[in-house]
């Protein structure tokens, strides 16, 4: 559904004063060159958006950071992330700025070029499909297309919009969007893995009964595995990414894929109560499953069900007043001891996996959701949802040396509901994710064709745990698990 983007009077003053562009009002400077474009494109961005005062470069640190008198540099991104992703028009920001006619697309405010004639319905649909066509150089070449088998990416998934965003490691925009999902709603892409020679990406849904198998050098889907059922949450590969399991929170059970011959086993007679979070050994022979209420975590190994107990109460699988309600648990690198994210007492519930014995618990933020582990650090990132912070802000993230067991330090700054970390071992980076649901939360910068609130990420130093830099990078609606590619 085509859709006007109304915004606040308060974000559009935010909006102006980031992007506004002091045009001479003279004579519309003509600039030298095309910037690397396409001919009838690069008419359009050199002389009637990378002019004096507005999208060059001597002028884009005052117009959002955008930068558009370069092919290369339009893919730098704004101060808002990505505006243009290669074969993804309708999710390409840079399109509502310039659009007019809602019945063409998503319409945002202010117009762009400011203070200026809009561009024509010509001009416009060259753009779009220009971008529809990957957007490339004037030679043909298409952004993010070199190195496929090296590339080191991030894939987030999300709930209120079945795309799957992939951003680029070295630029930190959005480089590409996935389209999953079957159905003419929203199924909630639930969960995502990266085989650990980083070939393919995988993605489940909650309400579907699919899982989604793509190719990464293409950033394409090549496979979709038909399951017996919906509600499919969690998701755990092997090491040699032939196996893929996954928690079934309707019937109880787990479903393990081949992702070479596409076979699927149902292990139906497990004795789970609402599983949800999965964790594999280095054999994927042994399994931890958590049940999302109560207090209890099942360890499963050749078919044989043991239950554990994260506390000193009987064991349950219903909510109380005081029930751990294990969310998330994750194996430490070299496999002797386990983590249980705990929802319900806002604490992280640390195990050895020798023989189960509770070895400590750490209090974190409010409800503790997914768990992400380093390996080239001895941490393990715990991002806490609902924490209070500051300000508008909600959340923080909790990160604990997984040697230790002591606090490293605790991350909040401008996140709002952080519900995923991916950490890139390689280039000593992480990233936050944050849904951003809430109306009382930080309005998005713009809006697009899926319905709802767009979240963001925001990149950190994996040596300082300090941000890389102050952008906030928007995405789609509900950036829920995300993943690390190597």
């Amino acid at each position: 559904m085509k859709k006007i983007i109304l915004l606040s009077l308060t974000t559009i003053g935010a909006i102006v004063s980031i992007v506004s562009c002091k045009h001479d009002n003279g004579a519309v400077p003509v600039n030298a060159g095309n910037g690397a474009y396409p001919a009838v494109v690069g008419d359009i961005f050199m002389n009637r958006c990378a002019t004096a005062g507005c999208h060059n470069e001597a002028s884009y640190t005052g117009a959002g950071g955008l930068r558009l008198d370069s092919w290369e540099h339009l893919f730098d991104g704004s101060v808002n992330g990505a505006v243009v992703v290669p074969y993804s028009s309708d999710y390409s920001s840079l399109m509502y700025f310039i659009n007019t006619d809602s019945s063409l697309g998503p319409v945002a405010i202010p117009t762009m070029p400011l203070n200026h004639d809009p561009l024509t319905k010509e001009e416009y649909l060259a753009v779009k499909k220009w971008i529809d066509d990957g957007a490339p150089d004037k030679d043909g070449n298409i952004a993010f297309s070199s190195e496929p088998a090296t590339r080191q990416k991030v894939y987030a998934i999300h709930q209120g919009c079945d795309m799957v965003a992939v951003i680029d490691a070295e630029k930190n925009v959005v480089m590409r969007y996935i389209s999953v999902g079957s159905k003419p709603f929203p199924e909630s892409a639930y969960y995502t893995v990266v085989s650990p020679d980083g070939r393919n990406a995988y993605v489940s849904f909650w309400f579907g009964n699919e899982v989604y198998k793509i190719d990464t050098y293409t950033d394409k889907v090549v496979e979709v595995y038909t399951l017996n059922n919906k509600f499919w949450s969690a998701m755990a590969i092997s090491n040699d990414g032939q196996q893929l399991v996954l928690t079934n929170g309707d019937d109880y059970g787990l479903a393990i894929i081949n992702t070479i011959s596409g076979q699927v086993h149902y292990q139906v007679n497990t004795g789970f109560a609402a599983p949800h979070g999965i964790t594999a050994d280095a054999a994927f022979s042994t399994f931890y499953v958590t049940s999302i209420f109560g207090n209890t975590v099942y360890r499963y190994t050749n078919g044989n069900t043991d239950t554990i107990v994260l506390d000193n109460m009987s064991a349950t699988t219903l909510k109380g007043n005081n029930t751990p309600d294990p969310y998330n648990v994750r194996l430490s690198p070299d496999g002797s001891k386990y983590f249980v994210s705990c929802a319900g007492t806002n604490d992280l519930r640390v195990f050895s996996s020798a023989n189960d014995s509770l070895l400590m618990v750490i209090q974190v933020g409010t409800t503790p959701q997914n768990l992400s582990v380093s390996k080239s650090k001895p941490y393990i990132f715990v991002p806490c949802m609902e924490d209070a912070s500051a300000g508008i802000f909600k959340g923080s993230v909790y990160v604990i040396n997984y040697s230790t067991l002591e606090v490293v330090s605790v991350i909040k700054g401008s996140l709002y509901q952080p519900h995923t970390v991916a950490v890139n071992d390689q280039d000593n980076t992480f990233y936050i994710f944050s849904r951003n649901q809430n109306y009382d939360g930080p309005a998005p910068h713009h809006s697009g064709p899926c319905s709802g609130r767009n979240g963001y990420y925001q990149v950190y130093d994996l040596n300082t745990l300090m941000p890389v830099n102050g952008r906030r990078y928007e995405v789609l609606v509900d950036p829920y698990v995300s993943a690390i590619r190597f």
